[in-house]
This record gives C-alpha cells, structure tokens and sequence, in this order.
C-alpha cells in the first residue's frame, strides 16, 4: 500500500478544464460589460471574478490536498462547487435585471452547448505548458456563445457551462466519499503501511486472542485519548474489531504468552524511592515452639 495518494491528475479531468475555461469568460465578460454606471464601486466585478477564480484554485488545492487528507480536500472542491454557484446567482441576476430569463434546457442554442464534448488532453513533459494550451483550444469550441457581443448570449452560455461542471464536481466529491468509506483516509494509511513494514521485517509482535469478528490474528495497541491497552485484529482497517484486556491479559514483557497465574510481580518490582524490596526476615521461634 502506497502511504501518499497521487494528487496531480486533476489537470486531465474535463471539470477542471471547463471551471478554467469558465474564469476566462467571467473576466472578459466582465471587462466588457460591467462599467463605472452599472458597477460603480467594483463590487459585483470583484465578486464574480473572485467567485469564478475560486471554483477554480479550490478545486486544485482539493486535488493536492487528497495527498494526506480526504477530509481537507472534500472540504475545498465542496467550496469550488459553492463559488460556482455563487456565480450561477450572479449571471441569473444579470439576465433578470433585463428582464429575461435562461434559455430552455432543451433547446437548440442550450443543446449545442451540453452536446460539445471535450478533447483528450495529451500532454509531454511540459505539463503545465501544455495545461493552458489544452484550455485555450477547447475555449475556442464555445467562443461563439461565451465572446458573443450579446451580453444575454454570454450569460446564458455561462450558466450552461456552470450546470455541466457542477454536475462533474459533485460526481468527484461523491466518488472521493465512496473511497474514502471503503480504504479509509490518511491516518489509517499510515497504520496500514507502518503494519506492512513491521511485519515484513519480521518485527516480533505481541500474539493475542483471535478476533471477536473475524477469527484472525490480533495485536496490542493503545487508544490515542490515554494510551489504554487494548487488542486489535490485524485486518484493520478491513476489520474493526477489539478486545478489552482486561478481558484478555497482557503478555509478560518480551513474551507473547500470557504470564503465568504463579507469577509474584512483588519479587521484581522496585518499592516506591527507587530501592528494591526484599522478603521479611522469618519470625523467631516462641518458647513453645523451641523443644
């Protein structure tokens, strides 16, 4: 089992391509149609450029993040989902502010636009070259509704292209939870791998009783709150289960056999200061007892 998971491949994925073709088009939409008049202070430009630009840098750092945290990198593509979103609001607003409202799903101009498949990337040694290439010649495939000098054009383009890739991101977000369930996140990777080395370097390990729920083979361990002893089967994380020990003793220091019930632990355990406690001398004899 590999400890760190491969965080690179997002760069292939089409939803990561359209979230970049979609910043693209954000600005330049905004460049041309927001102005000092229906923008005075900047604040729906910065907002929707920002909304877009983190769907997404989100996404990417999500992606990185997979490396050694499901939880993190579930978290940030939940927040590229979200920005989109956010920006789906901004474009139904500009299409209502004129009194208009999107295109019909179903229809021509909205059936082109989810019809238009992307190419597969292929790209050299020069992956982050190549990367903006890729974007930049699948852009063109929607230049002529996304550049259109209508601005209802653009937008309704837009929200199209939104719907699609927030559709892709909540298929990735899914699909990360389902792997997460069945192999578990970083720290169960790190037990896994850490048990792996052990056991090929043949590391001698305590034996314990069978597992409660498989029957295999288990091995002390200790709870993270206060490093309570307890036995684990060694399928985790395949297998859960455990056992109290003080339902099944500890072995005796360097042994893997349970200790014996005829052990005095009085005879090697040091008396409290540090000095080692010795048997009471043996009672004199009473004048009765001597003959």
């Amino acid at each position: 089992m590999d400890l760190f998971k491969n965080s690179g491949g997002y760069r292939y994925m089409d939803a990561y391509v359209l979230a970049n073709i979609i910043e693209l088009a954000t600005t330049h939409f905004c460049d041309r149609f927001l102005t000092l008049k229906n923008d005075p202070g900047g604040r729906t430009y910065a907002q929707m450029t920002h909304a877009a630009r983190s769907g997404v840098r989100n996404f990417a750092e999500g992606h990185e993040r997979l490396m050694t945290s499901f939880s993190n990198a579930i978290m940030l593509l939940d927040v590229a989902r979200a920005s989109l979103y956010e920006l789906r609001g901004d474009f139904n607003k500009w299409l209502m502010t004129k009194w208009e409202i999107p295109w019909e799903v179903r229809g021509e101009r909205a059936q082109r636009l989810f019809s238009l498949r992307l190419d597969q990337p292929s790209y050299g040694q020069d992956v982050n070259r190549e990367f903006c290439k890729h974007v930049l010649t699948q852009l063109r495939k929607f230049e002529p509704e996304i550049l259109d000098n209508d601005d209802l054009v653009r937008a309704n383009a837009l929200l199209i292209l939104i719907a699609r890739t927030t559709n892709m991101m909540d298929k990735v977000i899914r699909g990360l939870g389902d792997e997460f369930t069945e192999e578990g996140g970083f720290r169960e990777r790190m037990t896994a791998v850490r048990t792996e080395a052990r056991a090929e370097a043949g590391a001698p390990a305590a034996a314990g009783p069978p597992c409660p729920k498989c029957g295999g083979d288990t091995r002390l361990r200790h709870t993270r709150r206060d490093n309570t002893p307890f036995w684990g089967c060694t399928s985790y994380p395949a297998c859960n289960g455990t056992i109290d020990c003080s339902e099944a003793p500890l072995p005796e220091f360097g042994s893997s056999r349970q200790p014996s019930a005829a052990t005095d632990s009085s005879r090697s355990r040091p008396a409290k200061g540090g000095h080692q406690s010795h048997p009471a001398p043996p009672t004199p004899p009473t004048a009765e007892e001597t003959p």
